[in-house]
C-alpha cells in the first residue's frame, strides 16, 4: 500500500476515562490527521477504530473491555484495524495482547507519539521515513465544543494514595514546561477556545518537578497574558497544597473561575490515613473556612470515597456530617473500588458490596439535599454565562464559572427572544431552580 491508498482511510477515536486521558486522543487524532488521515465520527464509517481506554476502577476497566469488544465486532463490517492505548492498554499491555488476538495493536502511553508509525506499520508502510507535515503548536484534534478546552499541564502522581493505580500506570509527576503550556493555550485561542480548563492529577503541585517548588501560580499569570482568553478553571487542586497565595490568585484574577475542584476522599482522621491522604478533618475545615472567607464567592467541588477498608459507621458518620457542615456545591461519589498492587488491596476490614451500595445511596441522597438548598443562593443575581447549546424546543443550556462542563448544574433559559450564538456569553438573572439547575433570562 502507498501514503496515497493509506490516506483515503478514515479513523474514529472513542474516548474513555478523564479529561487528561481525553487530551492524549485529541493529540493522537492531530497527528493522524496531519499525516493525510480523516477523523470521522462514529466507528460505522471507520476503517480504523482506535479506542482510548481507562483503568482507573473496576468499573472503568469493565467499560474499556466493552468497548474493545464492540470495535472488534465492526470487523464483520466496514472496519479494518483495532488499535487498544489508554490507561488500560498500559495497565494491562501483555493481557490485552493476548486476551484479544483480533485487536491489532496495543500502544503503552509512552508510544502515544508514535500513533501514525503504528498505521503505517499495520498497512505495510515504511515506518523508518518521516513523511508527515510539520507539527504546528496547535496540536489537538478538540473533541470538545470549540469554546472551551481541557490544558493537561502535568502527568502522572506522586502522592500514592493508597487506594490509587495512577502513580503505577502513569509513573511519576511531570510537569509541561510553561513555554510549551503558553505556546499550546495561546494556539488554542487563536483556534476559538475562550475557556482554559487547567488539569493533572494535582494541579497545586504544577512545577515543583521543573523548578523546584510549585509554579502554579506562575503558569496562571502566564496564561493570562493571553488576551482573547476569557477564563481558566482550575481542576483536581490537592488540598493541602491550595495556599493563601493560590487564593490570592483567583480572588484578584479576573479570568480564573471562582471555582475548585478539591478531591478530598473522605472526612475520618483514620480513614484519611490508612488512605495516605496528608490532611485531616481539622486541615479540610480550616482551608474550607479560608475559601468561604474570601470576598467573593467560591464554588466547590469535591469527590469522597465509600466503603474504604477499615471504613466503620462511626467514620461513616463523620462523613455526613463533614458535608452536612460544609455544604459545598458538588459532590461526587464513588464506591472504594479494591485494585490489585495498591497498598489497600490487601488492608483487614473490606467492606461488603451491600454496605458499600447503602452508603453511596446515602451520601448522594444527603448532598441532593445540600445542593437544593446551596442552589438558592443564585436566585435574583446576575450571572455571566456561556451559551453550551440550543435545544430543538429554542431553550438555551448555558453554564456560569460555578459549572465545569458536563458534570455540574446548568442553566436554562426557556423564553428567549434574543439572537444567540454557541460559545458566546451573556449576562442572566436568575429566576429559580429547576431541579438541581437554574432558569433564568438574558438581560
Amino acid at each position: 500500500m502507498t501514503k496515497e491508498e493509506l490516506i483515503k482511510k478514515k479513523f474514529h477515536i472513542i474516548q474513555l476515562g478523564c479529561d487528561k486521558n481525553r487530551v492524549d486522543g485529541e493529540k493522537m487524532a492531530y497527528l493522524l490527521i496531519n499525516y493525510g488521515l480523516k477523523q470521522v465520527d462514529n466507528t460505522e464509517d471507520a476503517e480504523i477504530i482506535i479506542v482510548n481506554t481507562c483503568a482507573f476502577i473496576q468499573n472503568a476497566k469493565v467499560e474499556s473491555i466493552d468497548y474493545i469488544m464492540s470495535a472488534i465486532n465492526c470487523k464483520s463490517e466496514k472496519c479494518e484495524k483495532v488499535i487498544v492505548c489508554g490507561c488500560f492498554a498500559q495497565r494491562y499491555y501483555e493481557d490485552a495482547k493476548k486476551g484479544f488476538p483480533e485487536v491489532d495493536a496495543v500502544i503503552r502511553l509512552k508510544n502515544n507519539d508514535k500513533i501514525v508509525d503504528v498505521v503505517k506499520g499495520l498497512y505495510g508502510l515504511d515506518t523508518t521515513k518521516n513523511d508527515c507535515a510539520k507539527i504546528s503548536a496547535l496540536n489537538r484534534s478538540l473533541s470538545t465544543p470549540k469554546h472551551y478546552a481541557y490544558l493537561k499541564i502535568a502527568d502522572g502522581c506522586n502522592n500514592c494514595c493508597s487506594y490509587c493505580t495512577i502513580p503505577l500506570i502513569r509513573g511519576r509527576y511531570t510537569s509541561v514546561p510553561v513555554e510549551k503550556l503558553y505556546n499550546e493555550a495561546k494556539a488554542l485561542v487563536k483556534s476559538g477556545v475562550k475557556e482554559l480548563i487547567l488539569v493533572a492529577q494535582d494541579v497545586t503541585k504544577y512545577g515543583a518537578d521543573l523548578y523546584g517548588e510549585p509554579k502554579l501560580v506562575e503558569l496562571i499569570k502566564t496564561l493570562s497574558k493571553i488576551k482573547k482568553l476569557k477564563w481558566i478553571r482550575l481542576h483536581y487542586c490537592y488540598p493541602n497544597l491550595i495556599t493563601d497565595k493560590l487564593l490570592k490568585e483567583i480572588e484578584n484574577n479576573k479570568k480564573v473561575c471562582k471555582y475548585l475542584d478539591i478531591p478530598m476522599q473522605h472526612a475520618s482522621d483514620s480513614v484519611l490515613l490508612a488512605m495516605n491522604r496528608k490532611d485531616t478533618f481539622k486541615s479540610y475545615e480550616e482551608l474550607l473556612q479560608k475559601i468561604h472567607n474570601q470576598k467573593h464567592f467560591i464554588a466547590i467541588r469535591s469527590t469522597f470515597i465509600v466503603g474504604f477498608p477499615g471504613e466503620t459507621k462511626q467514620d461513616f458518620e463523620v462523613l455526613k456530617q463533614f458535608l452536612e457542615r460544609q455544604k459545598m456545591q458538588y459532590v461526587g461519589f464513588f464506591k472504594y473500588s479494591r485494585e490489585e498492587y495498591t497498598k489497600a488491596y490487601n488492608m483487614p476490614n473490606q467492606v461488603k458490596e451491600k454496605v458499600k451500595d447503602e452508603r453511596l445511596m446515602e451520601v448522594q441522597a444527603l448532598q441532593e439535599t445540600i445542593m437544593l438548598e446551596s442552589q438558592k443562593r443564585f436566585v435574583g443575581k446576575t450571572t455571566e454565562c456561556v451559551l453550551e447549546s440550543i435545544n430543538p424546543d429554542g431553550s438555551l443550556v448555558l453554564r456560569n464559572q460555578y459549572n465545569t462542563p458536563d458534570v455540574d448544574s446548568v442553566v436554562y433559559v426557556y423564553d428567549n427572544s434574543k439572537k444567540v450564538k454557541i460559545g458566546e456569553f451573556y449576562k442572566v438573572k436568575i429566576t429559580g431552580l429547576d431541579g438541581i439547575d437554574l432558569m433564568g433570562k438574558i438581560v
